[in-house]
């Protein structure tokens, strides 16, 4: 047995005014994965208005293995609404977990550890590395930049010794279990969530 249709159906009545509405959306209905304030809006201006609320951190996973995680970190850089994110390595990954949230975000690819952060010094971002290695900070305990890119490495390996070397500090996530790591994609969540505590306007949450 089938669920019910996902989304709204085509808009009952007059149309409503604006250009960020979408004719072809209110026409046929909007079963797009976006929140009720994004209901029949062009993807641009969705995009646009995102944009405008973005925060100060961005993003990073190492992708030396073609992380299958990294439709998930999109997916959650997404609902925390992270100025980008930032693929270091291999340009290749899997877009499934991000559930279309990669058509609402800012993606960049950098080939080496060295290029991104070239490229996020130039942002004026602080690297913040994650892997629970010794010399790192508990993130529990930690305070973030606010201006930063959380930077993530593979599930296992952990980030490699360029990217440790390029951070600017070193966070980790208290474990408790038997476990040596925790998946990468619920890694990036954690640590995320530690920055929006932190630094986020949480009246402006939806």
């Amino acid at each position: 047995m089938f669920g019910e249709p996902v989304g709204v159906g085509p808009w009952p009545g007059h149309w409503p005014s604006g250009e960020h509405y979408d004719p072809d959306l209110l026409t046929d209905g909007d079963r797009r994965n976006v929140v009720d304030a994004y209901r029949y809006w062009r993807r641009d201006a969705v995009v646009a208005d995102l944009d405008r609320r973005r925060h100060g951190f961005h993003v990073a996973i190492e992708n030396f293995q073609h992380d299958h995680n990294i439709g998930t970190v999109v997916r959650t850089a997404n609902a925390f609404t992270a100025r980008a994110v930032h693929i270091v390595g291999r340009k290749r990954w899997n877009r499934r977990g991000a559930m279309v949230t990669d058509r609402y975000q800012h993606i960049h690819h950098h080939p080496t550890v060295e290029s991104f952060v070239e490229a996020v010094r130039g942002l004026g971002l602080a690297v913040v590395g994650v892997d629970n290695t010794p010399g790192s900070v508990p993130v529990e305990t930690a305070s973030l930049p606010r201006d930063c890119v959380l930077l993530f490495g593979q599930e296992g390996p952990g980030l490699t010794a360029a990217a440790k070397e390029g951070a600017d500090m070193l966070v980790s996530i208290a474990q408790f279990g038997s476990t040596r790591s925790i998946n990468a994609g619920v890694a990036a969540g954690i640590v995320m969530h530690a920055w929006i505590r932190e630094h986020a306007d949480l009246t402006q949450a939806w």
